[in-house]
């Protein structure tokens, strides 16, 4: 059995402090402090800062994270191969996704799993692609969706899918062409996108086009671009996965060069071989081959 303190110490680091973190576990507030401050006497170091806001980890307690993360991995793991031989499919999967994989892929996909495999637990993070990719380097997550990380250490990586990138434009924007965006096309014109797309691949649509940071706003989400678009206070970014359900009256054009993100299914190497994990792995690439056979997505594909 998994040693409570190893999981308190987990979902007071989830959580952010001990209340909540009793609240999950379903127990006292005074049984998670006891539990931090026996594992903390074991260790001989505290693994918390408190204070009146909540818990943060101490610079010994990252040192540790990483390896009270694999014990319970390695603990729930054991409990699946040992329900898989008694017959039973159970088990725990916790995976990662930015907004548009989790609006348009995990819906469909979770679906079809919990038909095959009911008594398998999904639990879903949205979040941004390096919290994503760092959460499963640590063992907080099974597996995630995110772009394709670069020589990125202590992650299995495996590229998914190309998703084209589009220019997002008022309606009333004309081109030199009236079919595709080129240099002369976006001179003199704010850029808005997201925060985190900026060094990933759209940046490198951004370069091409000589576009200065000092033109580039940022909004929240997806669907905020579109807005801001639509009201006339720039330019968007945004690829076609992202387009596949968003509404605005905007134009969605293509680039006169083409640009793509890549994104990437992520897991660790031990992680993928739990059983549950396994079988989610395989659901994922069926999942992508029948619904995008090129390998590649467009603005077509989205709207079909």
């Amino acid at each position: 059995m998994l040693p409570f303190p190893y999981l308190v110490f987990r979902t007071v680091i989830e959580q952010g402090t001990f209340y909540k973190a009793s609240v999950v576990l379903n127990v006292t507030p005074s049984a998670i402090s006891h539990s931090v401050n026996q594992l903390e006497t074991e260790l001989g170091f505290p693994v918390f800062i408190r204070s009146r806001t909540g818990v943060k980890l101490t610079p010994d307690g990252k040192k540790i994270l990483p390896l009270i993360q694999e014990i319970i991995n390695d603990q729930n793991r054991l409990e699946q191969v040992a329900q898989q031989i008694k017959g039973l499919d159970t088990g725990l999967i916790r995976i990662g996704a930015f907004s548009s994989a989790c609006i348009n892929w995990l819906p469909p996909l979770i679906q079809n799993f919990e038909k095959q495999f009911p008594k398998v637990k999904i639990a879903v993070r949205q979040a941004g692609f390096n919290e994503i990719t760092q959460a499963v380097k640590s063992g907080q997550l099974d597996l995630g969706f995110t772009m394709l990380p670069e020589n990125e250490q202590g992650v299995v990586s495996e590229k998914l899918l190309e998703d084209e990138i589009y220019c997002i434009a008022p309606e009333n924007f004309k081109t030199e062409t009236g079919i595709s965006v080129g240099h002369r096309d976006l001179e003199d014109y704010n850029f808005i996108l997201q925060q985190g797309d900026y060094d990933l691949d759209t940046k490198a649509a951004l370069d091409h086009y000589a576009i200065q940071p000092t033109a580039i706003q940022f909004s929240i989400d997806d669907q905020s671009i579109v807005a801001m678009v639509e009201a006339g206070l720039g330019l968007g970014i945004l690829p076609a996965l992202a387009l596949q359900k968003m509404q605005g009256e905007v134009q969605i054009l293509p680039f006169n060069t083409p640009f793509f993100r890549k994104i990437a299914l992520v897991t660790s190497s031990q992680q993928r071989l739990a059983p549950s994990t396994k079988q989610m792995i395989k659901n994922v690439r069926e999942f992508i081959s029948s619904k995008y056979p090129s390998g590649v997505l467009t603005i077509e594909d989205a709207r079909r």
